[in-house]
């Protein structure tokens, strides 16, 4: 059932608000989820009045998520994964999809949502052989996330840093592209990015639309970037194909249906 009074606080840092809707209880209320409140359900309605498809971007980003993890374990041989904005837990996780292909995998989350590590510490548990582990931190906070993940991860080896859907909240004045980069370099080569973000396009013009209402009335504030700007992220790094595409055209599994066209981008490199 859903939550419709506050949650037990799993930090003192923080505490679970519910006056206000907040970006990971309406993604999992879009994605069919229990982990969210009233406040949450009626914006997430709101916002699919705005943009009807926009159900499909949270399918769609979870689905290119699990079709990214299945390629890093099964082609590229990755047994290590930081997962930065892990949103709350919901079907096939990170640690899920890599622990189902190799079971010795080894995951670290990291959000600064309280109500997102109340039932991280809960729900992300992990195989005997495999580790998993949650942070409670910001994807600004370099040197504590990697600092934290090197007690679970090791960094000599190659690593899988997983930003789906996170990026979108920082803002242009916080050097986005230096942040990402910051995370990059620290990895060893043979290390790959995996990156998704909505986007502005002219062809859907109701997505900037959902967005401006979001910063109206929700937090954190989203800053909407063009497929240019997303593909940006991967400078440097050896872009894999199909490159930087609408996520539900990210590598589709032939029984899919015909991918929908969603305004949430994504790509997958690797760092040489």
């Amino acid at each position: 059932m859903t939550h419709d009074q506050p949650a037990a606080l799993a930090s003192p840092r923080a505490r679970i608000d519910i006056s206000q809707p907040h970006t990971a209880r309406i993604w999992n209320y879009w994605l069919g989820g229990r982990d969210n409140y009233e406040v949450d359900r009626l914006t997430g309605d709101q916002i699919r009045e705005l943009h009807p498809g926009i159900g499909e971007y949270a399918r769609a980003d979870r689905q290119f998520l699990g079709r990214a993890v299945e390629h890093l374990v099964a082609d590229a041989g990755i047994r290590q994964f930081l997962d930065i904005g892990t949103g709350l837990p919901t079907a096939d996780n990170t640690h899920e999809v890599a622990q189902r292909l190799a079971p010795e995998s080894r995951v670290v989350y990291v959000d600064n949502d309280p109500l997102v590590l109340a039932h991280a510490r809960a729900l992300l548990t992990s195989t005997p052989e495999g580790r998993t582990d949650y942070l409670d931190e910001d994807l600004r906070n370099v040197d504590a996330i990697l600092r934290h993940a090197a007690k679970t991860l090791d960094f000599g080896e190659p690593v899988a840093l997983m930003l789906l859907g996170v990026v979108i909240f920082i803002g242009a004045d916080e050097d986005p592209y230096g942040l990402v980069r910051a995370l990059v370099d620290r990895l060893p080569a043979g290390s790959h990015l995996v990156l998704s973000h909505t986007v502005t396009t002219p062809e859907m013009p109701d997505v900037d639309e959902a967005v401006r209402f979001w910063n109206e009335h929700g937090t954190p504030k989203l800053t909407q970037r063009t497929p240019a700007d997303v593909a940006r992220f991967f400078d440097g790094l050896e872009l894999l194909e199909p490159g930087v595409v609408t996520c539900s055209r990210w590598r589709p599994a032939p029984a899919d249906w015909e991918p929908t066209e969603v305004a949430m981008f994504g790509g997958v490199a690797r760092k040489s």
